[in-house]
């Protein structure tokens, strides 16, 4: 395999390893874009934006809007959208327990729909954010405790023999993560205020979840698999922000759009499902004088991909596919399509993705879910609720999806880099 691709890859993994949490995420998309130049607008503030300017905007720390306004008077806009956010667990406010006070349990709930079980028996540990008080008021601080923290210990095949032939997982008594002894007591507090450079009393707030501490790794005879948590869908994030940076637009407005909240449904002040990419687009539209006729014949003439990573043929279960369309890892582009429309392609848009895959020399396979089973959605669809425009739901073939580490192909990173920058460009 082409060492370049094998570059690409090994650049989305560390990426993905930064990013713990969606703040994280959103944080290492925003360390990028400044470093190449992109200047941080506040939703709070007047805008003045110029042709040939580069900009972003982030809701809520973990939802952002980066954008490249072009030289010359602008068509419309070329969108690509992914999310930030990955099926994990939620500490719960008040989170310590100690069971026959011979153990510290943490009270956690699920986020998002995970493979519950691929989180036994893996040193985790806590990031997020927490609130704080000072002088100025409340201020939102990431934390990641960078050290093996936390286990969600399996029971003993011995106490149940029935283990291996499927058992009903409860949330509230058999995921809790073990921390230590009671003597660890106020310990997990502690350790926040330390990092946020706080008092423990100024802590008033908190969104935090655990993550893997598992790195991501390339694995295979060649090299050709990425084994990582959060693949889904941080690798879209990492591609779709390098193209966005990469690309000089021409006559489109580009922008690389990053979601919270995909995982439990999109509506929230940060998901797809809020006005966050509309008020965006409109307030651009604003800023280089546009009417409100005007940005409606942008829109007119927009196009959105909706970038979120696919289900790959599974080599222990073939007959779970498709009988025809069977995507593969290091098989390019996945083009969704959905019947009922929980993905947006439709004639027109999956012909313009393989047009765009033909020029950019990508190689593409279309995804269908089996007819007689449910599949999950996406940004899209919900998205096309604000923003009315020709869309594409697309990603990257991938195996265990919303397991606590999941499996790709190394190749495929590059692919979808090189697309998205060959749309930011017409």
């Amino acid at each position: 395999m082409e060492r370049e691709n094998l570059e690409w890859a090994e650049k989305c993994l560390t990426f993905i390893d930064g990013s713990v949490s969606c703040y994280h995420a959103v944080e290492q998309v925003e360390k990028r874009l400044i470093e190449s130049g992109f200047v941080q607008l506040d939703e709070k503030d007047p805008w003045k934006i110029v042709p040939g300017g580069s900009y972003y905007v982030k809701r809520g720390g973990s939802s952002l809007a980066a954008f490249k306004i072009p030289d010359s008077e602008i068509k419309g806009f070329h969108m690509v959208a992914s999310h930030s956010d990955s099926p994990c667990f939620k500490i719960k406010t008040n989170p310590e327990m100690t069971p026959e006070d011979k153990y510290l349990r943490l009270n956690v709930e699920g986020y998002g729909g995970m493979i519950q079980s691929t989180w036994f028996d893996r040193c985790l540990s806590v990031a997020g954010r927490v609130v704080c008080a000072g002088k100025d008021g409340l201020r939102a601080v990431n934390v990641k405790i960078d050290e093996d923290l936390l286990v969600i210990p399996n029971l003993a095949i011995h106490m149940n023999r029935n283990i291996n032939k499927g058992v009903e997982l409860n949330i509230q008594t058999d995921l809790l993560p073990l921390m230590g002894s009671p003597k660890t007591k106020g310990k997990l507090k502690e350790k926040l205020s330390h990092l946020a450079g706080v008092k423990e009393e100024e802590i008033l707030g908190s969104d935090l979840f655990l993550y893997v501490r598992e790195k991501g790794k390339l694995a295979g005879a060649e090299k050709e698999l990425m084994i990582s948590p959060r693949l889904d869908d941080l690798e879209c994030v990492f591609a779709s922000t390098e193209a966005v940076i990469a690309a000089k637009p021409k006559d489109y407005c580009n922008i690389c759009v990053v979601f919270n909240h995909e995982e439990v449904g999109n509506h929230t002040r940060e998901g797809a499902a809020s006005t966050f990419l509309r008020d965006t687009l409109e307030r651009i539209g604003e800023g280089l004088g546009k009417t409100g006729g005007d940005y409606l014949r942008l829109l007119a003439d927009s196009f959105m991909i909706s970038a979120d990573n696919a289900h790959a043929l599974h080599p222990n279960h073939p007959e779970k596919a498709d009988p025809v369309n069977r995507p593969v890892l290091n098989g390019g582009i996945v083009i969704k399509h959905h019947g009922g429309q929980r993905y947006t392609t439709d004639g027109f848009s999956e012909a313009y993705m393989k047009y765009l895959c033909t020029t950019a020399d990508v190689p593409y396979q279309d995804y269908h879910n089996r007819s007689d089973i449910e599949g999950g959605s996406t940004l899209g669809n919900v998205s096309a609720g604000q923003v009315s425009v020709s869309s594409a739901d697309i990603g990257l073939a991938q195996l265990a999806m919303h397991s606590a580490v999941e499996t790709a192909g190394s190749r495929d990173v590059e692919y979808l880099v090189r697309v998205l920058k060959k749309f930011y460009e017409k």
